[in-house]
C-alpha cells in the first residue's frame, strides 16, 4: 500500500511505500528504514527523472509516451528511448497507451507500463501487449 505525497501518513500507518508526483521536488531524508520500502515517482523529462533519483525512487513513471487529450506534448518511442538511455533507472511508460499502440511498447525495453484510461475502458482481460 503506497500513499502519494503525504509522508506523515506513510510513517503513521507504517505503509509499504511512497509515491512522489512530478511536481514535488522536495528531497526527503530518512523516509523509512525498512529494507522493502518502495519509493516510486513520476516525471515528464530527464531533469525530473534526475530529481526522482535524488529522492530515492527506484522506479519512475515517464509520461506521456503517446498523445493524450490534455496535452499536445508527448515523448514518442525515440525520445522515450533516448531519455531511458540517459537516466539509468527503471522507467515505466505512462500516458496515451491504448489498443492501437500497445504493441509499440515492445521496442522500449520497459520495466513496466501503466494505462489508466485504457484499463478503465477495457479491463485487464484484454491486456496482452507482446
Amino acid at each position: 500500500f503506497l500513499v502519494s505525497n503525504y509522508l506523515d501518513l506513510v510513517k503513521k500507518y507504517d505503509l509499504d511505500g511512497f509515491y512522489i508526483p512530478a511536481f514535488n521536488n522536495k528531497i526527503f531524508l530518512n523516509l523509512n528504514n525498512k529494507s522493502d520500502f518502495i519509493i516510486i515517482g513520476s516525471a515528464h523529462n530527464l531533469k525530473e527523472i534526475r530529481i526522482k533519483i535524488l529522492q530515492g525512487c527506484k522506479e519512475v513513471f515517464l509520461s506521456p509516451i503517446f498523445r493524450v487529450e490534455k496535452s499536445n506534448n508527448f515523448l514518442g518511442i525515440v525520445k522515450f528511448n533516448l531519455i531511458k538511455l540517459k537516466s539509468k533507472t527503471n522507467l515505466i511508460a505512462l500516458g496515451g497507451i491504448n489498443q492501437k499502440n500497445l504493441k509499440k511498447l515492445k521496442y522500449l525495453g520497459l520495466k513496466g507500463f501503466a494505462s489508466i484510461s485504457w484499463a478503465k475502458k477495457n479491463g485487464l482481460r484484454n491486456l496482452r501487449p507482446f
